[in-house]
This record gives C-alpha cells, structure tokens and sequence, in this order.
C-alpha cells in the first residue's frame, strides 16, 4: 500500500549555513514527485534527511501519521537509487539484486522468486547470472532499480540516477523508471538537476532554490504558470521583457512595452496598479516576429534552421539578447542583420512585478 510523506518545517544547518530552510511539502501516496533545482540548491540534502542519512535540525518527517525524525535509517523501510549505481561488482546481477532481501532473511525459495519477478519487470532477466563489468551504464541503473524496489519498500528515492548515461540512454532510462513506477504504484521522491527530465517523469515537481521550495505544481503549470522569475527562468527558457501596466476600466491591463506597442492582458490579478513596473516573461515560442510595426524593435545577429522550426538570436533595444522560435508557417527566412519587430502572445506570456519577481498571472 502507497503511502503519504509530510514535510513540515523542516530544516537542516551546518554550522552558521543553512542549507534548508522551513520546507513544507506534502507528497501523495504513489506519486512520483521531483525535487528540481539547481547544484547546491539543497534538494539532496533534503532527499538524505528522508531516508535519515542527514539529520533533522527542526521540524518534522511523516510517513503516513509516523514521525521519523528520529527512526534508524535501516527501519524506514527506504529504498535508495544512487547516482553511481553502487552496485556490487563481485556479485552477479541476481546477487546484487537479492542482498537486501537476504539481510531480511528472507527464505531462499521466495528470495528467488521475488528476484526472478523484479528483473523481468525491469527486464534485465535474461542478465540474471551477468557480472557488474559486463553490463552497460542503463543495464547497471536497471540492477540498482530493481535491487531498491524488490524489498517492497514504502518509499523510493532517487538521487540524479540518470547524470552518468548518454542523452540517448537517459531517455530510454527516464521512460523506464517513470513506466515502473506506475506500474508498481509505490510513493517516489526523485531528485534532478535536469528540467527535461523532471517535466518527463514526474506527476508534480518542487522546484529549490537556495533550500527553499519557489514552486510545486504539475509539469504544465510548472511550465506554462511559474510563480516567479526563477521559475520562469530555470525551467526551459524565457526573456525578460520590462514593461509598464495602465488598467483598463474594464479590468483588463493594458502591458506597455516600448511607447507605441503594448499588449491587453485580461488575466492579470487586481494586484496590478497603474504604472506599475512590471517583467514579462516570454518563452521563445511566445513571441512572433514581424517586418512591420507595431512591436519591440529588434535584429536578427544569427539563426538556426531546423527543419520544422526556426530559432532565431536578436538584439533587443536595450542591449540583450533573445530567443525567438518561429515554425514553418512561414516559408522563407530572416537573414541575419534584418530589423523587425517581436510581438508578445497575451494569452501564453507570464507577467511578474518587477520589485519582488512573483506572479501577476490569476489562478483560474
């Protein structure tokens, strides 16, 4: 049975750093949820605070209704996918997999058929009886998954489990990992650096920053609503854009970004005051380009042509650079040196104050 993991408060220092500060999260039995964010950003030593390799300097764990702060880690019932696989080399595959059961002792008949049943569901049965040296780097993460997963564990945990592969196999491993854990339906807490791989795999993301949690939602509204500029700009890419607000009497709000174009934004919250200083964030499928004004006066200083999609790098009025995605509606291309003007898409473009970075979007 899944089970719940509440996060309440929690903190962790060394010495006069500290590393997570007053984290709340709330993760739903079965769910596979992600902890993203940058290196140093604390989500690891958070992930080692669950499983009980770091301490707990305040506030609570739970499991279900269970404090844990203080259990041994060898009685959370915890399996732990590592970054460098740490598997046994002088063991076969089979051994590798059947340790932690054998330090349950467990009875050798059902030892073999609970190995036997987990390397077909990762399906690396035919390895059974391979060595650790003869396998590859995805063959090896299918060892060290099926070996944390076959003790029956309430929670699994994963730490950059992907980092040491190749594009290509990282792929394959994350559709792997995220099409197992459905199927065995056990609680995950996934630990990630990488924004394609969290939008891939997870059903909803915390995204840290400095050990505090900036956002947690699903991957849609992690990427299409972020709550801040970090958000905004850590996940996929998007430029920055200062503009000014007017509200309209009709309650919508017209976003002023040079002095003859502005856009009208009608799901803007009452936060908005006239003449607020405000930074668009638009994604480079969010803006179009233009031969003709009106718009934000930009050139063209190269491109990359890719078949379904154009990616175009302009200059922007105040000196920067941005990112503009045009697909193939259009037949010919922009050569580099061209001046046009980038239009901004209201309905898809995130708005955020200028003073404090934090959404200005309603949540409908």
């Amino acid at each position: 049975m899944s089970v719940a993991i509440a996060i309440d408060n929690v903190v962790k220092r060394y010495g006069d750093n500290t590393v997570i500060d007053g984290v709340n999260l709330a993760i739903q039995p079965g769910e596979f949820f992600t902890l993203l964010g940058p290196s140093g950003c604390g989500k690891t030593t958070l992930l080692r605070m669950i499983i009980g390799f770091n301490s707990i300097d305040g506030g609570e764990i739970r499991i279900d209704d269970q404090v844990i702060n203080d259990t041994p880690t060898n009685e959370r019932n915890m399996g732990m996918v590592f970054q460098n696989y740490a598997i046994f080399p002088h063991m076969s595959v089979r051994d590798n997999v059947a340790f932690g059961l054998k330090m349950r002792k467990m009875p050798a008949e059902q030892i073999r058929a609970a190995v036997d049943e987990i390397l077909r569901v990762v399906r690396i049965d035919h390895l059974a009886d391979r060595m650790p040296a003869d396998l590859s780097g995805g063959q090896q993460q299918r060892v060290a998954l099926a070996r944390a997963i076959v003790i029956e564990p309430a929670v699994l945990l994963m730490d950059e489990p992907l980092s040491n592969l190749d594009a290509k196999l990282r792929v394959e491993m994350r559709n792997a990992i995220k099409n197992i854990q459905h199927r065995i339906g056990i609680t995950t807490v996934y630990v990630t650096h990488d924004q394609e791989e969290a939008l891939a795999v997870s059903d909803r993301i915390a995204v840290m920053n400095n050990g505090v949690i900036q956002q947690v939602a699903s991957p849609i509204e992690i990427y299409r609503r972020p709550a801040n500029t970090f958000v905004a700009s850590f996940i996929g890419l998007s430029n920055p854009l200062p503009a000014r607000a007017k509200r309209l009497a009709d309650g919508r709000v017209e976003v002023a970004f040079t002095d003859d174009y502005s856009e009208v934004f009608a799901n803007l919250t009452e936060e908005v005051t006239d003449g607020m200083d405000l930074t668009v964030m638009a994604r480079p499928e969010e803006l179009t380009l233009f031969e003709e004004g009106p718009g934000i006066a930009v050139q063209i200083e190269s491109h990359v042509f890719l078949g379904l999609v154009t990616h175009y790098f302009v200059r922007l009025p105040d000196g920067s650079q941005a990112e503009i995605i045009q697909d193939r509606s259009r037949e010919d291309i922009f050569p580099d040196g061209t001046e046009l003007f980038a239009r901004v898409d209201a309905k898809k473009a995130n708005v955020f104050r200028a003073d404090t970075q934090t959404t200005l979007v309603r949540r409908d």
